[in-house]
């Protein structure tokens, strides 16, 4: 082969590599999987659970996934814990967030749709929260499962997942303000908690980062 015939092949053997990850990715439920392990890892029945799918659908494309080389797992028990295979995943899957978020309208129209259904529920930036951690009397909620708080959280919130806020919301004296964090900009869990915080008479904002844009923004 000539120097071109040579450039050609490494080329495209180059190429062939990087649609691998392409294809892996062509799939919503695959994405969504991901999603959940940028929280935390997770056996294969709490990603069937937390997705509404099959254990063996999640199975299925659990092992796409690995093949992709996007995830890795390890055995405890008799269960099997998946995680993101490294932090570079996570950057990734938050470059995609953001490039569809650029370049398809839809997206920013579906996190439209979810604030006007709750209109009473603001946003509060990230910087405004930690001055007002600092300030005192003012506390930030996560309400994802406590597995996920427990991978990685917030410095300084208090894990409340959803089925516990309204008996937490009993022991938080009156005059206290609360912010709420989930899975990201586009988890509607972030906005029902603030909803139902203010059916209880206190004041509260969403924080649109998840624990991920939290810690790369």
């Amino acid at each position: 082969m000539d120097n071109k015939q040579i450039a050609d092949h490494y080329k495209e053997q180059l190429f062939l590599q990087y649609a691998r990850i392409g294809k892996c990715l062509s799939s919503e439920r695959r994405l969504e999987i991901l999603n959940l392990l940028s929280n935390g890892p997770k056996a294969v029945e709490a990603l069937a659970h937390q997705s509404g799918m099959s254990v063996a659908n999640v199975s299925r494309h659990l092992q796409i996934l690995l093949d992709a080389n996007l995830v890795r797992f390890t055995k405890k028990g008799t269960y099997v814990i998946y995680c993101l295979a490294n932090p570079h995943v996570a950057e990734f899957l938050q470059s995609l967030w953001k490039v569809s978020e650029n370049q398809l309208p839809d997206v920013p129209r579906i996190k439209q749709d979810i604030l006007n259904n709750y209109q009473t529920v603001q946003t509060i930036s990230k910087e405004e929260v930690l001055q007002r951690m600092n300030n005192g009397n003012f506390l930030v909620l996560d309400v994802r499962p406590k597995d996920e708080y427990e991978a990685d959280h917030v410095e300084g919130s208090i894990s409340v997942p959803m089925e516990e806020l309204d008996e937490y919301l009993e022991t938080v004296s009156e005059n206290t303000e609360m912010a709420t964090y989930c899975r990201g900009p586009y988890c509607v869990f972030t906005t029902q908690a603030v909803e139902k915080i203010q059916q209880k008479g206190f004041k509260a904002y969403r924080i649109d980062e998840g624990i991920v844009e939290w810690r790369l923004g």
